[in-house]
């Protein structure tokens, strides 16, 4: 199982309390083989069965002031309700992963800013609900400066 105070960096308590929200970490969290190369891994919380959670992403980036959206596959883990996310999208510019999840009537979702060096915990940002498109726009702006 996961070490979640040590591995985990978990959405705010309230967000974690009132139901279904995601935790990121980096690939070595998922403690499997498969994830070696991911760019970071996440977890569903909250969910009464972690493998009936419903997941996806998307790469959202600015490229030379064009914005671009890239459909991602997470990867699901052999640990329910855990998954990987793989680099897919360009190199260049300034990207954010956009998570969206739902377990039953619940929605969770998360902006994940990445830079050259991975994903970029501290800035993560997490809701009871999917980002907004001007959730998603206020983080790739702030990664642009």
């Amino acid at each position: 199982m996961f070490r979640a105070g040590l591995v985990f960096c978990f959405a705010a308590a309230l967000t974690a309390a009132e139901g279904f929200t995601f935790e990121i970490g980096p690939p070595v969290a998922s403690r499997e083989y498969a994830s070696k190369t991911a760019d970071f891994v996440f977890r569903t919380e909250g969910c009464p069965d972690p493998a009936k959670a419903q997941v996806s992403a998307t790469a959202e980036g600015l490229v030379n002031g064009d914005r671009r959206i890239v459909s991602l596959m997470p990867r699901a883990m052999t640990t329910p309700g855990v998954y990987a996310v793989f680099h897919t999208w360009p190199n260049e510019g300034s990207w954010v992963i956009r998570l969206k999840g739902n377990c039953g009537d619940k929605t969770a979702g998360a902006l994940v800013p990445m830079n050259a060096r991975g994903f970029v915990r501290d800035a993560a940002k997490f809701y009871p609900r999917a980002a907004t498109d001007a959730e998603t726009d206020a983080a790739l702006k702030s990664l642009a400066h």
